[in-house]
């Protein structure tokens, strides 16, 4: 783990001038952290703010950078057209209508790279959002390292990172189900359910829109603590207050693709 490490020193060293897609996540603050302590201030941590980005997590991603020291913007981005249907394919349209924004940036002030989290884990899970940064060369310097989650969660560890066991997360958007319109109102409302699950500490969740129902998905050990928890109700009513019209606990448990299992079901009926 110390020689990937080395190496992914020496890739960042290669860049000279380097802005970090930052989301305030494991692997982006662990990348960040790694390419301050090479670059100094020719680093730059970039956090874009989207409307289908949770606020909590933009504000987490401002501390998170403050506490490694590093100069960081958030750059506000609306709506893109042609995900507000939440089509299939709204990772890869995502990801390539924003980095072509920081790459625009980069250009203007004279960056010679962008860098972003992905690691060697990601390379097993479909993600066309991969799809869209190599098409606009975006370096991924963590899977060029041959590093892992697991890897990256230890050295952030000894690195004194307090993102080493933050729970993953993903945008808003995968919350619904695909190729239907979004409601902003119906965005917020999972934004502050989550936001208030967070806080009466349960960390790993989602809160899944359906038609108005939140569908509640956790570790199963966790879904039991809730269901003994004396607050349950309080949970339910809270929910239900944010316009929720039933609050549900998924059995299955938390896991990533519920979505597009579901959607892979109405496909075989």
């Amino acid at each position: 783990m110390t020689q990937k490490y080395e190496h992914l020193k020496e890739i960042i060293a290669s860049y000279e001038r380097l802005i970090v897609a930052f989301s305030g996540g494991v692997d982006s603050s662990f990348l960040l952290k790694t390419a301050y302590d090479v670059l100094g201030s020719n680093a730059l941590a970039i956090t874009v703010s989207t409307p289908y980005i949770a606020t909590w997590e933009i504000n987490d991603a401002r501390r998170v950078a403050q506490e490694i020291g590093v100069s960081h913007l958030v750059m506000k981005k609306p709506w893109i057209d042609a995900i507000r249907h939440n089509p299939e394919n709204r990772c890869y349209l995502c990801k390539h209508a924003l980095f072509s924004s920081l790459g625009s940036f980069a250009t203007e002030h004279n960056f010679s790279a962008i860098a972003e989290g992905s690691n060697v884990d990601d390379i097993l899970e479909y993600r066309p959002g991969r799809v869209a940064l190599g098409e606009l060369g975006i370096k991924t310097p963590l899977l060029d390292a041959g590093l892992s989650k697991k890897e990256i969660r230890a050295l952030s560890q000894e690195l004194g990172l307090s993102t080493w066991d933050k729970p993953s997360y993903a945008c808003l958007l995968t919350r619904f189900a695909y190729d239907k319109p979004i409601a902003e109102g119906a965005l917020m409302m999972v934004s502050e359910a989550e936001a208030y699950m967070i806080a009466q500490g349960y960390p790993q969740m989602r809160v899944r829109y359906e038609e108005g129902l939140a569908r509640i998905e956790m570790p199963q050990n966790e879904a039991i603590r809730l269901l003994n928890d004396s607050h349950l109700n309080e949970v339910t009513e809270h929910l239900k207050s944010l316009g929720f019209l039933h609050v549900t606990l998924d059995l299955e448990g938390y896991r990533h693709g519920s979505v597009a299992e579901s959607l892979s079901i109405l496909e075989k009926v």
